[in-house]
């Protein structure tokens, strides 16, 4: 049974910086991507960015690009997200993701796991 733990989500001024974390068992983790996906209240849940099996594929969301960074250390099996310059619109729960392919896109079929989410909430 895989399970897909998140963290690091809070209350943040607008223009801020928060550090998401996944831990990850159930499955070898180093063998494939992970994602991170959210939702915000009567909104659908979107994709925000994925990284490939090793890391060296990584996709965006255009509203995060420049601004969020995903990065993953296999050895512990944990994902991160490092989210810079937060905006009110990017408050959200936001939940991890693990594939069940190497490399893995914006679409939700791609991917096998969820977490619970964790709440990131944003203040103007």
């Amino acid at each position: 049974q895989v399970q897909l733990v998140e963290s690091g989500g809070g209350l943040v001024q607008a223009g801020g910086s928060l550090r998401l974390s996944c831990a990850a068992s159930g499955r070898t983790f180093g063998r494939y991507a992970m994602g991170w996906f959210r939702q915000a209240p009567g909104k659908e849940r979107e994709f925000v960015v994925s990284i490939s099996w090793g890391g060296g594929i990584r996709n965006y969301a255009d509203s995060v690009k420049g601004r969020f960074m995903i990065s993953r250390d296999n050895a512990k099996n944990t994902v991160y997200l490092q989210m810079n310059s937060l905006k009110p619109e990017d408050s959200a729960v936001y939940y991890c993701a693990s594939a069940h392919t190497q490399v893995a896109g914006p679409s939700g079929d791609a991917y096998d796991y969820f977490g619970q989410g964790t709440q990131v909430t944003v203040s103007s």
